[in-house]
């Protein structure tokens, strides 16, 4: 049966700060805690005036459809930070869809998301889009989770460990193989899931050149996991360059990050 994403997505909390307001004043302004029915996306929390909280709910029923948000916003005596209601904007975007028993809160310049997710990747790649979308001055907490579906079992054996190759080649290294290893082990647990193999890099040189790296890296992969006994009809490969980061380039760090393999269960 096919489940409406919104009944997944459950709840949105927007809250400004609260410069003056007392412990009592704190407690009062707190958004309530509720759960909405299936189809349905709840907002709660306070802000200062009427203009902000028309903006957030205009930008959510673009999102979600106008009958589907519940409006639980109070207006009450709070402070919003610099281009609050901005930001608040750009936090409420497509990738939320993704994201399936899950709450966003913006607390300030606080903002957390929890839920679940498909795969690390995405878990990874959603905070990594709200925290480039805003200034400095946020912090972003990544509460999200990987299900325990196959997909899950695939991510948690890769681990956040980079499948590494040599430098600008598609030759795996000794750490490389060893990682493949035990994902061969997990994929012969699928019991005859197809799984598609993504390489991507990181964004130095010719975006061309990172493709083909990229795809080269992606079938190196999948025919080394045919020595391990994986039936190769069972796998396909893509490319992505440097089009799909999890992490800033402006970092050796985060270029390190971006150059990785996916693996993901065939729909």
């Amino acid at each position: 049966m096919k489940t409406n994403i919104l009944s997944l997505f459950y709840r949105l909390a927007l809250s400004a700060v609260c410069l003056s307001c007392t412990t009592s004043d704190a407690q009062n302004l707190a958004p309530p805690v509720a759960t909405p029915a299936p189809g349905q996306v709840l907002v709660t929390g306070t802000v200062p005036d009427e203009a902000s909280k028309a903006a957030a709910l205009t930008r959510l029923r673009e999102l979600y459809g106008h009958d589907r948000v519940v409006d639980q916003i109070s207006v009450g005596p709070v402070v919003l930070p610099a281009n609050w209601n901005n930001h608040v904007q750009k936090l409420i975007s497509p990738n939320l869809k993704a994201v399936r028993q899950g709450q966003l809160k913006i607390d300030g310049t606080n903002v957390s998301i929890s839920g679940e997710v498909s795969h690390e990747a995405q878990r990874q790649q959603i905070a990594s889009d709200m925290a480039t979308s805003l200034n400095s001055s946020y912090i972003i907490n990544n509460g999200l989770r990987v299900s325990t579906s196959e997909q899950g079992v695939l991510d948690n054996t890769l681990a956040n460990r980079v499948v590494s190759f040599e430098s600008g080649r598609a030759t795996l290294t000794p750490e490389g193989k060893r990682i493949l290893d035990e994902i061969a082990a997990t994929m012969l647990q699928l019991k005859g899931r197809r799984v598609e193999i993504i390489g991507n890099t990181d964004n130095e040189g010719l975006r061309a050149s990172n493709i083909s790296l990229s795809l080269a890296r992606a079938d190196a992969v999948k025919a080394y996991l045919s020595t391990k006994g994986v039936d190769d009809s069972l796998l396909t490969t893509s490319g992505q360059g440097p089009d799909r980061p999890v992490a800033s380039n402006a970092t050796s760090e985060g270029r390190a990050r971006n150059r990785r393999i996916e693996f993901r269960i065939a729909k």
